[in-house]
């Protein structure tokens, strides 16, 4: 377990969910609804429920919207969405997974096709990519939760595997199955996680040019503005330098 690593992989670009405010509550609370159907109406009873409420909470989602979530998977009236994962490659050979909750799978597929073909990406077949990443746990804490000491000497107790501490924000590893558990252990001693899921994390990453960086981050932006896309992961790396000269 390392305290502090300079692997840096970018999910998304911070902002990104500010300017499309609307849609990430929708996407929250599809995921609280998902939760809620799958298992009890309980967060107490149901791990995935509570990482999908302490999600939505992080993001600021009233908290109306969330019972609202929750109330119409206990109804059963709502949609019938289902768990759909996509692989491909983006600009310079750039490993992506996009995971979607979807009522439509010929929409959802037909329209990430779409955004990998029009950004200098290519869809790939399942498992395509997934073998080049780890299955875990990923919770992060703001910057100023701590500093790097204290958010290792934190993760240590609670059971994590890995923590990364950058200027922005503190991510922190688990294994898959120990999620739940590690988040609570941390929410004990640092307070309320800004977020916490199941992610891939890459096992080797590619660093990326101006040019390939400026296409793979308009394919990013593509794939999340679709309504069914839930989360983007790539192996990919940009320095500071070319993000700044992107703006």
């Amino acid at each position: 377990m390392a305290g502090h690593s300079k692997f840096k992989n970018i999910m998304h670009r911070k902002g990104a969910q500010d300017k499309k405010r609307a849609a990430a509550f929708s996407k929250l609370a599809r995921e609280i609804t998902v939760a809620a159907k799958m298992g009890a109406p309980d967060p107490d009873m149901n791990p995935r429920l509570r990482l999908a409420i302490n999600a939505a909470k992080a993001q600021s989602v009233p908290k109306d919207n969330i019972q609202r979530a929750i109330d119409k998977a206990s109804r059963g009236d709502a949609e019938n969405y289902e768990e759909v994962r996509y692989e491909g490659y983006g600009p310079g050979g750039v490993a992506i997974i996009v995971e979607a909750l979807t009522d439509n799978r010929n929409r959802t597929a037909t329209n990430v096709r779409t955004a990998f073909s029009k950004n200098g990406g290519n869809l790939g077949a399942s498992g395509a990519v997934s073998h080049g990443f780890d299955r875990m746990g990923l919770i992060t804490y703001p910057a100023a939760a701590g500093d790097a000491e204290k958010i290792f000497e934190a993760a240590l107790e609670a059971g994590a595997e890995d923590v990364e501490s950058s200027e922005d924000e503190h991510a922190i590893w688990t294994a898959q199955d120990a999620l739940h558990e590690v988040a609570k252990g941390l929410e004990a001693s640092l307070g309320e996680a800004e977020s916490a899921k199941l992610a891939w994390k890459p096992q080797t990453t590619v660093e990326l040019d101006e040019s390939n960086a400026a296409t793979l981050l308009k394919l990013v932006d593509a794939l999340e503005e679709d309504d069914d896309v839930q989360t983007v992961w790539g192996n990919y790396e940009v320095s500071d330098e070319v993000m700044e000269k992107l703006g």
